[in-house]
């Protein structure tokens, strides 16, 4: 399931960066200014991508056995700018599990 989680994790923060490049940039730029090149090019390319996010999902929660909801969730987390990152972070912990607290090495006696 790494490699699974990995591909999702590699995916998630792709379709997250390129989301906001198309509502932070390129929307503004086609409705305030007039110019529709950064939504025309980018606009398709988030399409594409974030149909590899479904898969990359679809992948990882079968094999987490995730219920239909999770899985849903997650998929539309997708959709709204800044909250793949969040998902992503979400799922890392589920599937990875708390992060046990590190323990220092007991002092070594010192002989003298």
């Amino acid at each position: 399931m790494g490699a699974a989680l990995t591909r999702y994790r590699v995916i998630a923060y792709v379709v997250g960066v390129v989301l906001i490049v198309l509502v932070a940039i390129g929307m503004p730029l086609e409705y305030l200014g007039h110019d529709e090149t950064v939504v025309a090019t980018v606009g398709p390319v988030h399409g594409f991508l974030y149909m590899v996010y479904l898969v990359a999902v679809f992948d990882l929660g079968r094999r987490a056995n995730w219920s239909l909801r999770r899985m849903v969730l997650v998929m539309l987390a997708g959709t709204i700018p800044f909250v793949s990152f969040y998902a992503e972070r979400k799922v890392t912990g589920w599937l990875r599990g708390p992060r046990p607290e590190p323990v220092e090495p007991p002092l070594a006696r010192q002989h003298g």
